[in-house]
């Protein structure tokens, strides 16, 4: 099945109150062009789950410019304002989370786990009202699953029927959030016919995607 369309029918599927899991690493392999397309919809209270919330060059921060973002999981705030300004007035909006333990709860959630044990956080502010196990005589914080209600993804190479290759560090939180979502937008540098990226290359498979878009240049 062909599932190459526009960034702008892709992103139409995106509700107010969505969770959205936006791959990247502040500007490596962030999905730009669905972004971009986002900002155009008239969508709101969503939450944004990132490994970072944008930079003046990336424009997860003027959908919260533009008021569309009530909450924020990430690691790093520092090169946002605006999430900055968030956590300031309502610590409640902003989760920040230790970048492993984020890559972690991601994958939990694409595996299907009730959670991870991680001794981050322990007796810091991190750890308040959360659950904790002892395994083994040590004690660990129960960290839940993350899930999206869609994902925005970043892709060197698509095939029509979703098959992806990230190239470098692109992988990120690329190959993670596939899993994680109920619905998997991608935008990808190249579109290729099927069968023409080599099995060995394939990070994510095609059964995971739901829509392929043409990645715009900036």
């Amino acid at each position: 099945m062909d599932k190459v369309m526009s960034a702008e029918q892709a992103v139409a599927r995106i509700r107010s109150g969505d969770v959205l899991l936006v791959g990247g690493f502040l500007q490596r392999g962030s999905p730009e062009t669905l972004l971009g397309a986002l900002l155009e919809r008239d969508v709101k209270d969503l939450t944004i789950v990132s490994n970072d919330t944008g930079t003046a060059d990336t424009k997860t921060i003027q959908l919260m410019e533009k008021g569309m973002v009530s909450h924020a999981k990430a690691t790093y705030i520092g090169a946002n304002r605006l999430a900055g300004q968030m956590l300031i007035d309502d610590p409640s909006s902003v989760e920040l989370v230790p970048q492993g333990t984020l890559a972690e709860r991601i994958r939990a959630a694409g595996a299907g786990l009730g959670g991870i044990l991680v001794e981050v956080g322990l007796g810091t502010v991190a750890a308040e009202n959360k659950d904790t196990l002892e395994v083994d005589g040590k004690t660990y914080i129960l960290e839940k699953p993350l899930f999206g209600d869609v994902a925005l993804i970043y892709a060197t190479i698509a095939d029509k029927q979703g098959n992806l290759h990230m190239k470098g560090a692109t992988k990120n939180f690329n190959c993670l959030m596939p899993l994680a979502a109920d619905l998997v937008l991608v935008e990808a540098e190249k579109i290729v016919e099927v069968g023409e990226l080599d099995s060995e290359m394939i990070h994510v498979p095609g059964a995971l995607v739901d829509c392929i878009c043409q990645r715009e240049e900036d």
